[in-house]
This record gives C-alpha cells, structure tokens and sequence, in this order.
C-alpha cells in the first residue's frame, strides 16, 4: 500500500476518537510486551531446574534483553526517521517473532548448551524487536494524530507497557504448567503473527525526506531532560525493587499491596490526568509530579507503621507516573521532525539506564546502610531532579523554545 502523508491535518476529531486511534496502534506495543512479560517469570527456573545452569546463567537470560533494548534505542529512533514509524514496528515484532522461535527450538532440542545458546540469542533479539517497536509506535501514533497529543501518545504507551507485563508474567506461569515451554512459545509466535498481520495493511506514514542532525547533535539537545529523567525513574526503581525487603526488614506483612497501590496510582494518574500536559505544560507538570514523587519516597523512610510506607508507594507511583511523558513532550520538541524519532529513543534510553544502575547501586548502599537510607537518597535524588526542571522551566520563559516542531 503506498505511503501516505504524515499529516496531523487527516488528525482526529474528538477525544474518544483520538483516544480509540492511539490504543489501535499502541496495541503493537501491547504486544511486543507480552512477549518479554510471558517467559520472565518462567525462564529463569527453566533454565536452572531443567537445563542444570547456575543462577548466574539463569538472572544472565533474562538481563540480555534489557541490554539489547537500551543499546538498540537509539538505533530504533534513527531507523524511525528514515523509513518510517510503521516499518519499524514490523521490524520490531519480526524481532519479537524470532525471539518466540527461538524459545521453541529450546524447548525441543535435547542439547543443554544448545538451549541455553538459543535463549540467550532469543533475548537479545527481544530486546532490539522492544526497542523498535516501542519507539515505532509512539511516532507512528503522534505522526497520527498530530504533535499537540504527543503527551497522550507517550501516556497511552507507558499504559499498554506495564498492563502487559502485569498481565504477561502471571499468565505465563499458568500456560508453562499446562503446557511447558513448548506451549508457551506458540503462544509468543501467534500473538506476533497476529500483530505483523494487523500492521502489515495499515497505511504508513511518510517518513521526513530532510537530512537529520547527527546523533551526537541530537544528544546535546535532549540530555538535560535525559538527565531529569533518570533521576526521577531512580524512585520509580527503588520501589519495584526494594519494597519487598524493605518491609521484610520492618517485619511487616503486606508488601505486595503496597506494590498494587504503586503500581495502580501509575497507572491511575496517566487515565485521570490525560490532558494535564495540553494544558499546563511539560515542565510545569513535570515539576509537580516530581515534587510528589519525592514526597512518596520520604514518606516510606520515614515509615513507622505500614500506612506510612503504603501512602508512600502510591504517592511515588502517583508521581512519577507523568514525568516520563510531560519532559518527553519538551524533549521531541527542541529538535527538528526529522530527528524526533531519535530523541524520543534516546530520552528513553536515559530511563532504561537508570533502572538498570539503580538496582546495583542501592543494592551496594545497603550493605553499608539500612533500607531506609535507600529511600531517603532517593527522595534527595528526585529533588535535584525537581530544581533542574524548575531551572529549565525558568530558562523556557526567558528563551522560547527554538526547535522546530513542525519539520
């Protein structure tokens, strides 16, 4: 089908319509995700209690994806302005595709290292199909309904993600005993045949015929935002990470509801707040859910009782629910259309190594310090982030934004 304008002018009307377009395309997304959140709780007992590997081996499977997907975003975003968004999430669930194979010739071949090989190319392979087709489908989706809803675009993807992954872990475990690894992996390879089915028809989006910035260029422009960024996802990590210990440490039960609030306000803020963006700005929103992330996060290290550590998890998922999407919106916007792809890809790239650094490096605190000391440097982190949006809030009165936007 030949390509067609990128035109926000062919946009949407209305905003259930504008809505109904972006989950039709962040559906793609919604897919890749189910792909990594089925085998992540079945993966790593397969390969220590079937396949006889060290737990080294076992946490190695599962970390190569995340490696693959922070080295191959900007790759993802670059690849996004000269083909195309829709190119690029094809290419991403053809990757997730492969991935599902590969976990299917593991399941049956009887050569230990032969498996272990084929999931760990599997994985690296998921990674880069993530990357590519989570970039893809918010540019495809902006590229849709117009830069005025780049917000709802990022919000709408951020939901599709975690509500994959919520969904993709328990019913995996629940397939792999009906099944094994076997049925598991069918499942993986028909849900992205049925996506590469459904995209394949869909008319594309021209993708921009003007040269882009190179890549150290593009950098240099978002990495302030980058920068805010990792800081406020480092309470984001904090929490999925240590709640768990931390409440072992206190003695207290019910960790795993105070991760349901986390997790629920998340989600909560981005489906009550859909227009706060529009509305108030990147970094006037930006600020203010960093301001009650914080407060999340010194409210839970402070905590004497469970309530305090519960408020304290829902605030922070509360908080940082917005951040990535408000400082996104500001990011694509100081660089020309041509290169938005590779800045949406790289400011992401900034949260993906965040959340890959704060794990060890709060881990390698606590065993100097207690688990509260952990959320208290993480609450002072998310201040820091708080006055560098103000500063950059500041500076965006005096100096409008000079970017082009509109290519």
């Amino acid at each position: 089908m030949p390509e067609q304008p990128a035109a926000e002018q062919n946009a949407p009307s209305g905003s259930l319509n504008i809505s109904l377009l972006i989950l039709s395309i962040v559906a793609y997304n919604f897919a890749s995700y189910l792909t990594i959140g089925l085998p992540l709780a079945v993966l790593p007992g397969w390969v220590h209690d079937q396949l006889g590997f060290s737990a080294f081996w076992a946490g190695v499977v599962i970390s190569l994806q995340y490696v693959a997907t922070l080295l191959s975003r900007p790759h993802a975003g670059r690849y996004a302005d000269l083909w195309g968004p829709k190119k690029v999430v094809v290419t991403g669930l053809v990757g997730c595709l492969i991935s599902g194979l590969c976990i299917l010739l593991a399941a049956l071949i009887a050569s230990p290292l032969g498996s272990l090989i084929l999931l760990c190319v599997g994985r690296l392979i998921l990674g880069v199909g993530q990357s590519f087709t989570g970039t893809g489908t918010s540019l495809w989706g902006v590229a849709r309904v117009g830069s005025l809803h780049i917000g709802r675009v990022i919000s709408w993807n951020g939901i599709v993600t975690y509500g994959a992954m919520a969904i993709g872990a328990p019913l995996g475990v629940v397939i792999f005993r009906a099944g094994g690894l076997l049925w598991l992996s069918l499942v993986i390879v028909t849900i992205c045949v049925v996506g590469i089915v459904c995209a394949v028809p869909r008319p594309a989006v021209k993708a921009s015929r003007a040269r882009p910035l190179p890549f150290r260029a593009v950098l240099g422009k978002i990495a302030g935002f980058g920068a805010i960024l990792a800081m406020g996802s480092a309470g984001f990590g904090v929490i999925a990470t240590f709640i768990t210990l931390f409440y072992q440490d206190k003695g207290w039960e019910g960790a795993a509801f105070a991760l349901s609030l986390f997790s629920g306000a998340f989600v909560g803020a981005r489906l009550l707040f859909p227009n706060a963006i529009n509305r108030h700005g990147g970094l006037r929103v930006a600020s203010v859910c960093l301001a009650v992330e914080a407060a999340g996060l010194f409210l839970v290290a402070a905590a004497g009782d469970p309530w305090m550590a519960k408020a304290g998890a829902f605030l922070t998922g509360a908080g940082f629910s917005l951040v990535f999407p408000a400082l996104g919106v500001v990011a694509v916007k100081v660089v020309p259309q041509q290169n938005q792809g590779s800045a949406l890809a790289t400011y992401t790239a900034f949260m993906d190594l965040s959340l890959g650094v704060t794990g060890p490096l709060a881990g390698f605190i606590m065993n100097y310090a207690d688990v509260s000391r952990v959320y208290l440097l993480t609450g002072l982190l998310v201040c820091i982030a708080f006055f560098c949006t103000l500063r950059l809030q500041r500076r965006q009165a005096s100096e409008p934004v000079t970017g082009d936007s509109s290519g």
